[in-house]
């Protein structure tokens, strides 16, 4: 009679055990993933790519760098912004800038994307050869490092996000996109060059900045500023608080 009991007592004590595990199988994964801020250090990774192993950021040493995410490969919209980043290469290559592409899909069908990719012709430009890394982030570690996994998506798919980091691997501007929108490759180019302007120079850019506009300084160039006609040449104000440099 004991040693029934025991069996029972056993076999009641394993379900319950399986009982647990099955919950916690259950249980939803916490998708919480922090963002990393802007003026924080871009999170390394390893991980394959299209062009071999890279080590992000290292591998693009003193450049400027964008990483750029996809939730998935072979979707119009994606597609479309990699095709317009292999045209606009060589502005980059100009600015310094080297670019990398992560998507949760594996490498092998990155591999069998990027040969699809670069037997289009777009708006009748000719074929483009894709230069950059596209990596394989199939274990979603890289989403999850950059918060690209967030609580609201029910897929394991990363959003569409956008990192502008600079020669000290120091992000300096983050973009987040819908999965309907695509992405504006102007406005990445005028960002760069607005990052770099103002680092460079120590000023600000206005709204709707281009290259080769006017620039905003920090501060007045006068010490009385009752007095804007004593301020040095190529300096002008609208206001006394905003004060303008002529673009050189």
């Amino acid at each position: 009679m004991k040693k029934a009991l025991f069996v029972i007592a056993l076999a009641f004590s394993a379900s319950q055990l399986w009982s647990q595990d099955d919950d916690l199988r259950q249980m939803p994964e916490d998708r919480n993933f922090r963002i990393p801020l802007i003026g924080e250090k871009a999170p390394s990774f390893t991980a394959e790519s299209t062009n071999g192993v890279v080590h992000f950021p290292r591998d693009f040493g003193k450049n400027w760098k964008i990483l750029f995410s996809h939730p998935q490969d072979f979707t119009p919209v994606c597609s479309s912004e990699i095709l317009e980043l292999g045209y606009l290469q060589d502005q980059f290559d100009k600015l310094g800038v080297k670019i990398a592409v992560v998507s949760t899909d594996p490498l092998s069908m990155h591999i069998q994307w990027k040969k699809a990719l670069e037997s289009l012709n777009t708006d009748k430009r000719g074929a483009v050869k894709i230069n950059f890394p596209i990596i394989d982030d199939q274990n979603i570690a890289i989403a999850k490092e950059y918060g690209m996994i967030h609580s609201e998506s029910n897929s394991t798919r990363s959003v569409r996000g956008v990192f502008i980091i600079d020669p000290d691997n120091v992000i300096q501007a983050i973009y987040f996109y819908p999965t309907r929108v695509g992405r504006s490759t102007d406005e990445l180019l005028r960002t760069v060059e607005a990052l770099q302007t103002t680092a460079s120079e120590k000023v600000l850019t206005p709204v709707n900045w281009q290259e080769g506009n006017d620039v905003l300084i920090p501060y007045s160039p006068v010490t009385n500023i009752d007095k804007p006609e004593l301020a040095p040449d190529g300096y002008y104000e609208l206001a006394w608080y905003m004060w303008y440099k002529k673009a050189k």
